[in-house]
């Protein structure tokens, strides 16, 4: 591991200037990915700006009828919450597929939409990965690619989100609250919050140089049935090979974000459209443009079986 050095911030505004002020800053919170990967040298910041103490560790109703969860809000306590359970159910489901108990206790609202993919490309800091050294080439698009996306994928970048909450929180229309260097405050819709890869796979969510992430806040409940399902190689301690998060009323309408797929949570109204229709035509839909490779083409017949599961169980 590369020396840093290292603060305690004191507000949210400080924390946000201490970030635009030095080239390589990072914020830690619970620190369960930012220090793997500083430890294995793919993460090298110079200073890091501990956010522990700023006091964004709470849930609370808003006057539209939904919730504002805090930033620093652990996952556990996240997933345990009264309100989250009863009104939310489908975020408390993914939290809980998440990881590991251990871990959940550490993990934050904002590292969790923030962690990094685990594309083992990305990893081995011997094979060239964009998303790692911009330039360098992508090695899992001729690698093995079976875990790796088929969707909204380019010619630098084949790699998958990994958050489980993140499902959850796209198929619920959630936004992400957010505070800049300058002190402005921002409200970025969950849909628009992740980047596709294009040419650039390092970028990969919209905050600007120095912004924090202050809260993540639910809309008023929309009720129905909420159903999160995942698919992995082993029950604990592996990410989706596929996920399927959805919200599906009694009429058969809803909706419906795919993990596992893309380099964000996936998710389109005109698939949500079809769901009365069943999974295959939603999962034509949802996966139009994919591009598949010979390792990892099994993924469009695995999305359409899992969604065919979740509307299963949907109608009891």
């Amino acid at each position: 591991m590369k020396s840093f050095t290292y603060e305690r911030a004191t507000s949210v505004e400080a924390a946000a200037k201490a970030a635009a002020s030095h080239d390589a800053a990072r914020f830690i919170a619970g620190g369960t990915n930012l220090l793997d990967l500083m430890k294995l040298e793919i993460e090298t910041p110079t200073h890091l700006i501990d956010v522990n103490t700023l006091g964004l560790d709470t849930i609370e109703a808003t006057p539209e009828g939904g919730l504002r969860i805090g930033a620093l809000v652990r996952n556990t306590d996240l997933a345990a919450d009264e309100r989250v359970r009863r009104d939310y159910g489908l975020l408390s489901r993914a939290l809980l597929a998440g990881a590991s108990g251990q871990l959940r206790n550490k993990a934050t609202t904002a590292g969790n939409l923030l962690q990094r993919t685990r594309c083992p490309y990305f990893y081995d800091t011997n094979q060239p990965c964009n998303k790692r050294q911009p330039g360098s080439g992508c090695s899992a698009i001729d690698g093995f690619s079976r875990q790796l996306g088929i969707v909204g994928i380019s010619s630098s970048c084949i790699a998958t989100h990994p958050s489980d909450m993140a499902i959850a929180m796209r198929a619920l229309d959630a936004v992400v609250e957010t505070v800049g260097a300058d002190g402005a405050k921002r409200s970025i819709p969950i849909a628009d919050f992740h980047r596709l890869p294009g040419d650039t796979p390092h970028i990969e969510t919209e905050l600007k140089k120095g912004e924090i992430i202050t809260a993540v806040v639910l809309p008023k409940p929309i009720g129905g049935k909420q159903i999160y399902r995942k698919v992995r190689d082993r029950a604990s301690y592996a990410f989706a090979l596929i996920s399927v998060g959805a919200v599906i009323q009694p009429d058969g309408t809803g909706r419906v974000a795919v993990g596992g797929v893309a380099h964000k949570p996936w998710r389109l109204d005109a698939a949500d459209e079809d769901l009365p229709s069943g999974a295959g035509r939603v999962t034509r839909r949802l996966l139009l443009d994919a591009e598949p490779t010979e390792h990892n083409a099994y993924k469009v017949k695995l999305v359409e079986r899992t969604l065919g599961a979740v509307l299963a169980e949907a109608k009891g």
